[in-house]
């Protein structure tokens, strides 16, 4: 089985259907597997006081006019639900809160995702992992006895998933990446495990794909220059085109795992074995 490329989409729309629209044609032009968004319900995952706090945005002076400006609503989703399959790639999203995965319900989606932040929110990975579909966790800021606290409830449910090594640092430094974790999540957890990325370039995701990860998430953008707190950890559409085309090369270098002699091989076997 390929690897499987996720472009992140996450809030790097910026509000704007138009935008969301031409990163999934990126992420589809560029051979993407799956492009993924972020749903949050504003007023659950931020207090009041947080969102009446200052900030300068496109949308206004708040967190909030700020928070809702990068919020997609129903009108939005069920446009992107029908132009991805139009495109024909798939479409999944992370949800912050409850009532976020509740809404993501109402579209026919193969995959979850469970954001690093959300680790430690029990509520919401139940009802996750109570829907039983293939789901990619990922595991920044978090100890092995939070991880072993997800996966056993994703067990309890007999839910697949899969982990993901990831640094939740915006932009990552390469030397932080430490991908050895992969090797250790494998051998603690038994189970697939990919990396999902943060940092500038595409260094890390390659040398994470020769290490043998099953996934890659990369956030993708437009240009890095656009407002947006994800756009400087994010990779353009050259930069994309060039990941997914690189990654595709190191899965035919790694091959099978078989030890066979090829057809040339073995013209050169007999020729110096005689």
């Amino acid at each position: 089985m390929c690897l499987f490329i996720t472009a992140e989409i996450g809030i790097n729309h910026n509000g704007d259907l138009k935008i969301a629209k031409e990163l999934i044609d990126l992420a589809v032009e560029a051979g993407c597997d799956a492009v993924k968004f972020q749903k949050r319900t504003i007023d659950k995952v931020y207090t009041q006081e947080y969102l009446a706090g200052e900030r300068i945005s496109p949308w206004g002076t708040t967190q909030r006019e700020q928070k809702e400006g990068l919020e997609f609503g129903l009108e939005e989703y069920q446009e992107i639900d029908r132009y991805c399959e139009e495109k024909g790639i798939e479409w999944f999203a992370s949800a912050w809160d409850l009532d976020s995965q509740k809404f993501l319900q109402q579209f026919d989606l193969k995959y979850n995702k469970v954001a690093s932040a959300m680790l430690v929110n029990d509520e919401l990975l139940e009802e996750i992992a109570n829907e039983k579909k293939y789901t990619f966790i990922a595991t920044g800021m978090s100890t092995y006895d939070e991880i072993d606290h997800v996966v056993d409830i994703f067990k309890k449910y007999d839910c697949p998933f899969e982990l993901m090594h990831c640094n939740s640092t915006y932009p990552m430094k390469e030397e932080d990446a430490n991908l050895k974790v992969m090797y250790q999540l494998k051998e603690r957890y038994g189970c697939k495990v990919g990396y999902s990325g943060h940092e500038e370039g595409n260094l890390v995701c390659t040398c994470a794909a020769a290490m043998g990860a099953t996934s890659i998430e990369r956030h993708i953008t437009l240009d890095k220059t656009m407002y947006g707190s994800d756009q400087k950890a994010s990779i353009e559409p050259r930069e994309l085109k060039e990941l997914v085309r690189t990654i595709r090369e190191v899965e035919k270098i790694l091959g099978t795992g078989e030890k066979l002699l090829s057809e040339a091989e073995q013209e050169v076997k007999a020729k110096l074995r005689g």
